[in-house]
C-alpha cells in the first residue's frame, strides 16, 4: 500500500495535508497521492478518520525513529504483533501492519493546529475560476462592511472573548460584561432607516500594573462621519509599574488626571455598542480581541483588519497595522518614535483599510485565498452519485458545529470519549465520511490544556502520568476501537492518525520566550530581569528541537474487508 520509493524522496515525513488529500481522493475527486497506492478507491464505500493523540511509538513497541544518515526516518515501520509486543492497545497491532510517521504543520518555533490543517484544503482550478468571478461581482455590487464581519469560528480561532449566547467557549472573569443579545422580533419593529448597523473603529492603549496590562485609554470613531465619539483616559485599578510609553503613548503626567474606571467606560460605551433604537453596532479594529479583553467586553459583531488582510507568509501569522497601512494605503503611521502610538491615528487607519476592501473587493490585501473546507469539497464531488451525494459528519468534543465541523452535513457535540464512540456508532451508517476524536489517552498523559479564560493561562507542567490512570485510559481506548471496528460495514476505510507527540516542553519554552520578549518590549533591560528568566540562544536551539519532536505523529491505514 505504501510507496516507499516515493516516501524516501521526501524532505519530511507524510504531512497532515497528505492524509487529508488521501481521504479526498477516496471520498471526493482529488487526484491519487504518490506516497500510497489505493486499489479501486471507488469500491471503498465509507471513510472513518480518527484523530487520537497519545499513541506513541513506544506504545506499540516500535523502535525509535532512526537518526543515522543511512536510514530514512519517514519510511513506515512494521508493527510487531500483539503477542510479541505486549502493547496496551492491541487493536492497533492486530488491525494494521505498519505505522507511517507523520509531521504536523508549523515553523521552527511553533506547531500549528492539526485540525485546521486537516479540515482546510486548496480549491480545484474550476472552483478557483468560479471564485474569481464571484469576487469580481462582489467588487462591483457589494459595498456592505458587514461582509467582513468575523464568523464565530474566526472569533474562536483568533481567541476573541465570545458572548455566551453565541457559544459557550469563553469564561468571563470578574468585571466582565457582554453586549446584550437583540431579538429578531425587536428588529422587525424598527423603521427602515434604523435597520442599518452603525460601525465604529476602536483602539485601546494599555499600561503595565502589578496585575498585568490594564486599560488606560479608549478611542472610538464613527465610520461614516469620521467623528471621534469617545476618547477617554482610564484609571487602572492598581498603580502603574510601567507606562510602556514607547507603545502606549501614555505618560505619568498624562494619566495623572484620569478618574474614569474600566467599569465606567463599559457603562458609557455600551449604549454605543447596543443602541436602543437600532441593531447591535459593528466594531472594527486591528487584533480587536486585545482591545475587547482590555475593555473586558464580549461583543458579537467584529471586523478585524489583522484577519481580513493577510500576512505575506500566510496564516497563522498576522500583519502589523503600520505595515498594512504603508503597504495598502501608502501612508505611514506610528512614526512618533518613543512618544508611542496615537489610538485615534490607529483607529482611522482601520477605517481606511476597511474602505479599501469595500472599494477594491474581498481579494484586496489577501495572499492566500483559494482554500475551503474539506466538507465543501466533498459536497461538490461528482464521482459518487453527483454533487451532494457525499454526506459527512463530525463527532467531537465541545461544539464542532461552530468550529471545524461548521460545513459538515451533520455534527455531534460530545463531552467524553464515550459520547464520541456512541455518536460514531449512530452516525456512520448514514454518512459516507465520519470524523471523530478520542482524547482520553492524551488527557491521561497530561497533554490537554483547559478552556481559555479571562485569566492568564496556567503554567505548563511536565509531571509523569499515573501509570494506573494511563493504563486504564489505554485499555478503554482499545475497547472503544474494537467496538467501533466491529460495527463498521465491509469496505470501510478506518484511518487513524495521532497528529503530534508531547507538546508540553515546546509550550513551556514558548511561554518563557514570550514572557522574556514581552518584558523587553515593555522597556525593561536584560539586567533588570532575573537571569533564570532570560531567553538565550541555547534556549532557542532547544525550542527548535522540541518543536520537531512535538510535530512527530503516526498514521495507520486500513480497509475492513
Amino acid at each position: 500500500m505504501y510507496v516507499n520509493g516515493e516516501i524516501v524522496k521526501r524532505k519530511d515525513a507524510v504531512h497532515i495535508n497528505d492524509v487529508r488529500d488521501l481521504i479526498l481522493h477516496i471520498v471526493a475527486d482529488a487526484p491519487p497521492p504518490n506516497w500510497v497506492k489505493v486499489e479501486h478507491p471507488r469500491s471503498i464505500e465509507k471513510v472513518v478518520a480518527l484523530l487520537i493523540p497519545g499513541i506513541l511509538p513506544s506504545t506499540l513497541a516500535l523502535p525509535p525513529l532512526p537518526t543515522s544518515a543511512t536510514a530514512n526516518p519517514n519510511v513506515p515501520l512494521s508493527i510487531p504483533l500483539p503477542a510479541e509486543s505486549h502493547t496496551p492497545i492491541p487493536f492497533i497491532a492486530s488491525t494494521y501492519s505498519h505505522a507511517c510517521p507523520t509531521r504536523a504543520p508549523g515553523d521552527q518555533t511553533r506547531m500549528y493546529s492539526v485540525l485546521s490543517e486537516f479540515f482546510q484544503c486548496q480549491v480545484t482550478p474550476q472552483e478557483r475560476a468560479k471564485r474569481q468571478a464571484q469576487r469580481a461581482s462582489q467588487r462591483a455590487f457589494d459595498s456592505t462592511p458587514a461582509l467582513y464581519m468575523l464568523t464565530l469560528k474566526e472569533m474562536i480561532d483568533n481567541e476573541y472573548p465570545v458572548p455566551s449566547y453565541m457559544a459557550d467557549v469563553f469564561e468571563k472573569g470578574p468585571g466582565w460584561i457582554e453586549t446584550p443579545q437583540v431579538s429578531e422580533e425587536s428588529l422587525l419593529l424598527l423603521p427602515a432607516d434604523k435597520l442599518q448597523s452603525k460601525i465604529y473603529a476602536i483602539d485601546c492603549e494599555m499600561c503595565l500594573t502589578e496585575d498585568g496590562k490594564e486599560l488606560t485609554r479608549v478611542c472610538m470613531i464613527d465610520y461614516e462621519s469620521g467623528i471621534v465619539v469617545y476618547d477617554k483616559l482610564v484609571k487602572p485599578p492598581k498603580p502603574v509599574t510601567d507606562y510602556m510609553t514607547k507603545w502606549s503613548g501614555i505618560t505619568e503626567s498624562l494619566l495623572a488626571s484620569a478618574t474614569t474606571t474600566v467599569a465606567e467606560v463599559q457603562a458609557q460605551i455600551m449604549p454605543i455598542l447596543a443602541p436602543k433604537d437600532g441593531p447591535i453596532s459593528i466594531l472594527v479594529g486591528h487584533s480587536l480581541e486585545s482591545d475587547l479583553r482590555a475593555l473586558r467586553i464580549c461583543h458579537p459583531r467584529c471586523i478585524d483588519t489583522a484577519v481580513i488582510y493577510h500576512h505575506p507568509r500566510g496564516r497563522p501569522l498576522k500583519p502589523g497595522l503600520a505595515w498594512l497601512t504603508k503597504k495598502w494605503m501608502n501612508r505611514e503611521i506610528q512614526t512618533r518614535g518613543d512618544s508611542g502610538h496615537d489610538p485615534e491615528e490607529d483607529a482611522r487607519a482601520c477605517i481606511d483599510l476597511l474602505r479599501a476592501k469595500l472599494k477594491y473587493g474581498p481579494s484586496y490585501g489577501e495572499y492566500k485565498t483559494d482554500f475551503e473546507s474539506i466538507y465543501e469539497r466533498m459536497g461538490r464531488a461528482s464521482g459518487r452519485g453527483g454533487p451532494g451525494s457525499v454526506r459527512s459528519v463530525v463527532v467531537d468534543h465541545g461544539n464542532p458545529g461552530v468550529m471545524h465541523g461548521s460545513k459538515a452535513s451533520s455534527n455531534v457535540p460530545c463531552t467524553s470519549d464515550e459520547d464520541v464512540l456512541n455518536g460514531l456508532l449512530q452516525a456512520i451508517p448514514a454518512h459516507e465520511f465520519a470524523f471523530g476524536r478520542f482524547t482520553g489517552v492524551a488527557d491521561a498523559l497530561g497533554w490537554l490544556t483547559p478552556k481559555a479564560t479571562a485569566a492568564e493561562a496556567p503554567a505548563v507542567t511536565l509531571a509523569e502520568p499515573s501509570p494506573t490512570v494511563l493504563a486504564n485510559a489505554q485499555a478503554t481506548l482499545n475497547n472503544q476501537l474494537v467496538t467501533l471496528y466491529t460495527s463498521l460495514p465491509a469496505r470501510t476505510a478506518l484511518i487513524i492518525f495521532t497528529g503530534h507527540s508531547d507538546p508540553r516542553r515546546m509550550a513551556g519554552l514558548n511561554a518563557r520566550k514570550s514572557a522574556f520578549e514581552s518584558a523587553i518590549r515593555s522597556g525593561k533591560k536584560a539586567e533588570d530581569i532575573d537571569k533564570a528568566d532570560w531567553w538565550t540562544a541555547s534556549d532557542g536551539r532547544e525550542l527548535e528541537e522540541e518543536v520537531e519532536k512535538a510535530k512527530r505523529g503516526l498514521l495507520f491505514l486500513g480497509v475492513k474487508g
